[in-house]
C-alpha cells in the first residue's frame, strides 16, 4: 500500500485548511482531501464575522425560560424540522444538562481561551500569506430597538468581561452617528472593538488553500469512504480509501469534517460523539455593500447584517433537521424584513434563488470544539457558530498536538473523553 504524505487533513473547509497550512509550516508534508472543492460548506456561507466576543455558550441558565417559545415558532431564531424532532432528542438532553451555572461557567472558560487567542494567531497567518486585504479591522456592534432587551444584555456583560471581551456602551445617538443608515427607533448599542469581518468569507478560505498549495501541500479531491488503522512495519498509520480509486497509508490523520465529523470519530476510536447539525441561512443582498460599514447584529431579532464586497449579507437563524433534509429557503428569505427594520433604506425585492444559501454548522451541546489526539488521529471540528473566529487558533493548537509542543492554553476542556 503507498504511503501518501506525512499527515492527511480530512476537510478542506476553513479548519481543515489552517490546519494544512500550520502542520505543513512544520516540515510536514501533508494532503487535504475533501470530496468536495475547499471551502465549499460553511466556510463559504458564513456571516463572515471574526466573533470573538462571543464567549458565553448557548446552553446558558437564562435560555431556559425562553426555549419553549423559540421552539414553537416556526420561524423563530431557532427551529427545529419536526421530521427530524425526535432523532435531536438526545443532543437536546445533553444540551439542557449544559445550563447549570457551573457547566455554564466552565463552558464560557473555555470558548474565551479560544477566542482570546484568535486573531493573535491569525495576524501571525496573514503576515505570511499576505491575506490582509480581505480582512477589517473595524469591530462590530450589537443593537438594541428596546430598552428591555438592553438592559437584559447588560446582565451579560459582566460574564464576558470577566473573560476578557472589551466592549463600549453605546447611546442610540452614538449608534447613529456610527452607523446612518440605521433605525432612528435604535435605543442603545454596544460596540466590540477587538473583532473583525471578511469582505469575502469564501475567497478568504481560497486564497488561505492556494497559500497552502504553492507551498508544496497537495489536495485531492475525492470523497473518503474509510479510515482504518493499519500497522505498516512497525510503525502505526491510517489507511484511507476513497473514491479516487487505490486506497493509501498515511502516519497520521486530522479529522476536521465539521458536522460530518461524528462517524469517523466513530469508526477510529469507538467513541458516539454528540455531534449535530444547526443548519445556518444566509440571504445576499447585492448592491448595499457600503449601507453599514461593520457587522451589525439585532439583540431582539438575533440576527447579523455583515456588509461583503459582493453586497450585504444577511445571517444568524438556527434550525435542526440533520445533514439530508433539503433546506427550508423560507428561513434565508425571512431575514429580509427583519433587515429592512433596521434598515429603512432597504427597499422591498424579489428574492432570486442565487441570493439564497443554507450550510451546516458542527454544534456539540456545550458549544466546545474538539480539539484532540489519539494515537496518530488529530481532531479539529465542533466550533458550531466560531469556525472561522477559531480556525487558525485551533490549527495552532493541532499542531501543538502533533509535534509534542506545550500549549500556553490548557486543551482539557476540548479533549473528546468528555462525553
Amino acid at each position: 500500500m503507498p504511503v501518501e504524505g506525512d499527515i492527511a487533513v480530512v476537510g478542506a473547509g476553513i479548519i481543515g485548511i489552517c490546519c494544512a497550512i500550520f502542520l505543513q509550516e512544520q516540515g510536514f508534508k501533508v494532503v487535504l482531501v475533501d470530496r468536495e472543492p475547499p471551502a465549499m460548506g460553511a466556510s463559504k456561507g458564513n456571516a463572515g464575522h471574526f466573533a470573538t466576543e462571543q464567549v458565553l455558550p448557548l446552553a446558558s441558565p437564562q435560555l431556559a425560560w425562553q426555549l419553549p417559545s423559540m421552539l414553537l415558532n416556526p420561524f423563530g431564531p431557532v427551529a427545529i424540522q419536526w421530521r427530524y424532532f425526535f432523532k435531536v432528542m438526545p443532543w437536546w438532553l445533553r444540551f439542557l444538562r449544559q445550563m447549570s451555572r457551573q457547566q455554564y461557567q466552565q463552558n464560557s472558560k473555555g470558548i474565551a481561551a479560544l477566542n482570546n487567542n484568535a486573531l493573535l494567531a491569525y495576524r501571525d497567518l496573514l503576515s505570511r500569506t499576505g491575506l490582509k486585504t480581505l480582512i477589517r479591522c473595524q469591530g462590530s456592534m450589537l443593537v438594541f430597538e428596546t430598552q428591555r432587551a438592553y438592559f437584559s444584555y447588560l446582565n451579560q456583560l459582566e460574564a464576558m468581561q470577566a473573560q476578557g471581551v472589551q466592549y463600549e456602551l453605546m447611546s442610540g445617538a452614538h449608534v447613529l452617528k456610527s452607523e446612518p443608515a440605521l433605525n432612528t427607533n435604535i435605543k442603545a448599542g454596544i460596540f466590540f472593538p477587538d473583532t473583525w469581518h471578511t469582505v469575502n468569507p469564501w475567497q478568504f478560505a481560497t486564497q488561505l488553500f492556494n497559500y497552502f498549495r504553492r507551498e508544496g501541500g497537495v489536495f485531492k479531491q475525492a470523497e473518503v469512504l474509510e479510515l482504518t488503522r493499519k500497522h505498516n512495519g512497525k510503525h502505526q498509520g491510517i489507511k484511507v480509501k476513497t473514491t479516487a480509486g487505490k486506497s493509501w497509508w498515511v502516519p497520521r490523520v486530522v479529522i476536521a469534517t465539521g458536522a460530518w465529523s461524528k462517524p469517523w470519530v466513530y469508526q477510529l476510536t469507538g467513541k458516539k460523539v454528540p455531534l449535530d447539525t444547526e443548519r445556518g441561512y444566509h440571504l445576499n443582498l447585492q448592491g448595499y455593500q457600503n449601507i453599514i460599514s461593520m457587522p451589525v447584529t439585532s439583540g431582539e431579532r438575533k440576527f447579523i447584517m455583515t456588509p461583503m464586497n459582493e453586497g450585504l449579507r444577511l445571517a444568524g437563524t438556527v434550525e435542526f433537521a440533520g445533514l439530508s433534509l433539503p433546506p427550508n429557503m423560507r428561513r434565508a428569505k425571512m431575514l429580509l424584513p427583519h433587515a429592512q427594520a433596521l434598515l429603512p433604506g432597504l427597499p422591498e425585492q424579489k428574492i432570486g434563488a442565487s441570493q439564497c444559501w443554507m450550510g451546516c454548522r458542527p454544534s456539540l451541546p456545550d458549544s466546545l470544539p474538539v480539539i484532540d489526539e489519539d494515537k496518530g488521529v488529530y481532531f479539529a471540528f465542533g466550533h458550531q457558530h466560531l469556525g472561522l473566529t477559531q480556525a487558525a487558533i485551533t490549527a495552532l493548537l493541532v499542531s501543538h498536538l502533533v509535534t509534542g509542543k506545550r500549549s500556553d492554553i490548557d486543551l482539557t476542556p476540548y479533549q473528546l473523553s468528555r462525553f
